[in-house]
């Protein structure tokens, strides 16, 4: 189809559909819009394809799809549809090309696309007597057109629908209403708006940073009479998926495009998940969704440092500390399976998130190996937690049979035993915790995800393992101080047994405090601080309490250095009595 053309320079001529240019303006595709200069003639797919043009610039694109968005009347629809595609390959180019600051030119050329995609849209309507649906998927949007015609059933009306947003609107009821007895709309999709239309042209709160959590949408009734924003009878819902993670404390606002800014009178949030927000609407226009956040705290290099610093130094005395349990000489009655587990689970752990946190950027692309490595850092923390109630009942279990002091060998549970609770119990938890919800893992830090309450997955275990031990600890005290009255004060190692006892009870508070402190942190400095030190150093409170402060560990120490600097043969090392009091000796 051939429309005539409107000769606005001798040698230059412009026209919709099939055309001709003079010899001197050169296109690539057909159909196609031509611009005049004094000169030259330039086509639209020129300026695309040849960017690097200083003639080619962001207005002479932008000029030319306002041109285009002018012109829908004269097109036809294989016209329009074919513009469509021209119109959306620019889209990119000009929504980066513009910067940030420049907010007056950020809002024409949103407006100017706005307009020139609705224009396009609506030359696609053909009239239909029951209704049609149209999708057309492009490189930077997505529209769906549906039409309805008088003979449309309400049941067969499909819903309107893109990859990443839906919309529910009765369009059987505005047909019913219209003089034609016939209604279309279209919705529309846009991947690089938000470049152009920025969520801070959001102006509800100033002291917040705002986030485009969805894409950005329109949507359009088509040769109906209404006014814009047109006005509906009955809300209209709109189904966003987020685009990025959603922070549960953070504050959801469904807004739509008033002219230069969002605002979002007419417009409510009716539910929201991790994954998408529900906004309901009584108009239609060009919607988003935007998140509201505080402020992030400024990055503090120091407390960084430190915190590189303490988890390092921690991680050497977890080495230091499973070197000594596995090549120093321990007495029949020591049963050191909770310790070792304890380090092999937190040394594990605090260097798999170091090493994650380090290489993040790397890392944090690829959703699904943050997923496993935010799965594999919940089972290392929690078995380690669990090893932690291990060694608290263990230590309970000694205190009690300390007036039973026996030379026999006596093991309460066996540590193939132990190592099933250990390792499964934290297994199982991360197991359901994954097969309920699968999309909790990977976050933007590669942990665990803190909407929908998936947190609990790791806290509500780690809350109810402090609480147990601190039930423990406080009976270990009252047990061990009636034990003592009762024992005869002439038992010849109660004084070893008493100060070993405390020391051991100094070692299992330590090992859950530093995470008590987190649940107060709060903001506060000084508990972070001291949560950081505590938390990265259990591997050196372990290291001093059972290796460095063990009178037996400590001579091997010596005769091993001996050994290394002198060169002398090491002699036999005697073995300790074996009695159940053995484990408290300094």
């Amino acid at each position: 189809m051939a429309y005539s053309c409107i000769p606005q320079i001798p040698g230059c001529s412009c026209m919709i559909g099939s055309y001709k240019c003079s010899g001197n303006c050169s296109y690539t595709a057909s159909p196609d819009l031509c611009s005049c200069n004094a000169d030259t003639c330039s086509c639209l797919n020129d300026v695309i394809n040849n960017p690097d043009k200083k003639e080619n610039t962001t207005e002479k694109i932008m000029n030319l799809v306002e041109q285009i968005a002018n012109m829908t009347g004269l097109m036809s629809t294989e016209a329009a549809e074919n513009y469509l595609k021209i119109v959306d390959a620019t889209q990119l180019t000009v929504s980066t090309s513009v910067s940030a600051e420049d907010e007056n030119k950020l809002v024409n050329y949103g407006n100017t696309y706005l307009n020139a995609f609705e224009n396009l849209v609506s030359a696609l309507v053909v009239p239909t007597t029951n209704y049609t649906l149209q999708n057309i998927m492009l490189n930077n949007t997505e529209v769906t057109l549906l039409v309805v015609g008088i003979n449309a059933s309400e049941k067969q009306i499909p819903s309107v629908s893109t990859e990443k947003a839906q919309m529910e609107i009765n369009l059987f009821e505005i047909a019913k209403n219209s003089p034609s007895g016939s209604a279309s709309v279209g919705f529309i999709s846009y991947n690089e708006m938000g470049n152009l239309l920025k969520p801070s042209f959001f102006k509800l709160s100033e002291d917040t940073v705002k986030t485009m959590m969805s894409n950005v949408i329109s949507a359009t009734l088509f040769k109906t009479t209404n006014t814009i924003p047109v006005s509906l009878t009955e809300p209209v819902n709109f189904t966003l998926k987020h685009l990025k993670e959603f922070n549960p404390s953070a504050s959801l606002s469904c807004v739509y495009w008033n002219i230069n800014e969002w605002i979002v009178d007419g417009c409510s949030v009716l539910k929201t998940n991790s994954n998408y927000t529900v906004c309901s609407c009584v108009h239609l226009s060009t919607f988003a969704l935007i998140m509201q956040t505080s402020h992030p705290a400024e990055d503090d290099s120091l407390l960084e440092l430190l915190n590189l610093v303490c988890v390092i130094v921690g991680l050497v005395f977890f080495s230091l500390a499973l070197l000594s349990f596995a090549l120093c000489q321990w007495s029949p009655g020591v049963n050191n399976v909770a310790r070792i587990n304890i380090c092999i689970s937190l040394l594990l752990a605090h260097l798999l998130f170091l090493l994650t946190q380090q290489f993040l950027s790397v890392i944090r692309p690829q959703q699904v190996l943050c997923a496993v490595i935010s799965g594999l850092l919940h089972f290392l923390f929690l078995s380690g937690f669990v090893w932690m109630f291990i060694e608290a009942v263990m230590l309970f279990i000694c205190v009690k049979n300390l007036s039973q002091i026996s030379s026999k060998k006596r093991e309460v549970l066996s540590s193939g035993f132990l190592c099933v609770i250990g390792y499964v119990v934290a297994l199982f938890v991360v197991c359901v915790s994954a097969g309920l919800v699968p999309e909790g893992y990977g976050s933007e830090q590669c942990w665990i995800k803190l909407d929908k309450g998936f947190i609990w997955s790791f806290l509500g275990p780690v809350s109810v393992i402090l609480a147990l031990n601190t039930i423990l600890f406080i009976k270990i005290f009252i047990t061990l101080n009636s034990t003592l009255k009762k024992l005869n004060a002439e038992v010849s190692q109660m004084k070893q047994t008493k100060i070993m006892v405390f020391k051991t009870l100094a070692q299992c508070v330590v090992l859950g405090c530093p995470w008590i402190l987190g649940f107060f942190i709060n903001g506060s400095k000084v508990l972070e601080i001291l949560f950081l030190i505590l938390n990265s150093q259990q591997g050196t409170f372990i290291f001093l309490i059972y290796c460095v402060l063990n009178n037996q560990v400590r001579q091997q120490y010596r005769t091993f250095f001996r050994c290394l600097c002198c060169g002398r043969k090491p002699n036999n090392i005697e073995t300790a009595p074996q009695n159940a009091s053995i484990m408290f000796r300094k």
